[in-house]
């Protein structure tokens, strides 16, 4: 998939015929790696909205922006330049004409993403662009907040989690293969402190939509949980033609 991020005007007054479905989570929890996986069963489009704030935060940076100036962030996000491109069947980042793909992974990256994503009017900035993605045949979507404010409307709301240990676990052994240093000890504290902010900010906090599908991960493989979520997708009567 290649997707510029320009916003598009699109009725958002109705819900839309283009299929959803959401996969929330906190930092971790493998909602981005189940996103792919159904995506590419069903032949759909992905938004990893994650990256997104990555992307602006990493944006921040380079220009010198304090990620606690909101008016300036708000200017920043309305005219990120962006594109998601296909790389062999994965997702190539570039920001201002560069590939950013493994520097937005890192985590001092995510920790400056969480605290521009607890700013309110940034969100609404990035809105727009969100739901640009949602195009035919149909789009999986991850993140904090898709099924609870972006696409409220989708046809399947999962919400990925596992516990911290097990997250950070996770996170340090990706770090280490792709050859990042790491510290299990510092992963966790982040994780921990990562959790927090997100689940107490004003808004968009970071819960379960009340109609969501809840499931655990923490003893959990990528296939069991892959099998479970397309298992939930079956008995959407608006996927079924998708797997016939």
């Amino acid at each position: 998939m290649s997707a510029d991020l320009e916003p598009k005007q699109a009725n958002y007054s109705q819900p839309m015929t283009v299929p959803v479905i959401t996969i929330d989570g906190p930092s971790g929890s493998g909602k981005g790696t189940i996103a792919h996986r159904v995506a590419l069963k069903l032949g759909f489009h992905v938004l990893d909205s994650g990256a997104l704030y990555r992307l602006l935060a990493l944006a921040a940076q380079r220009h010198g922006f304090s990620l606690d100036n909101e008016d300036a962030l708000e200017v920043l996000a309305a005219h990120l330049d962006v594109q998601f491109q296909d790389n062999h069947g994965e997702a190539m980042l570039i920001l201002e004409g560069q590939d950013v793909t493994h520097e937005i992974r890192t985590e001092e990256v995510g920790a400056a993403a969480s605290k521009v994503a607890a700013l309110p009017r940034v969100r609404e900035a990035l809105l727009q662009r969100q739901h640009a993605f949602r195009e035919s045949p149909g789009l999986v979507a991850d993140g904090r907040d898709m099924g609870t404010v972006v696409f409220t409307d989708a046809c399947l709301k999962v919400f990925l989690t596992a516990s911290a240990e097990a997250r950070a676990e996770r996170r340090y052994k990706q770090l280490k293969d792709k050859g990042f240093s790491a510290d299990l000890e510092i992963i966790l504290a982040d994780i921990r402190a990562r959790d927090l902010r997100d689940s107490q900010r004003a808004v968009a906090p970071l819960k379960p939509a009340t109609d969501a599908i809840v499931l655990d991960s923490t003893a959990l493989g990528i296939e069991a949980v892959l099998a479970a979520v397309l298992q939930e997708a079956k008995k959407q009567s608006s996927l079924q033609q998708f797997f016939a």
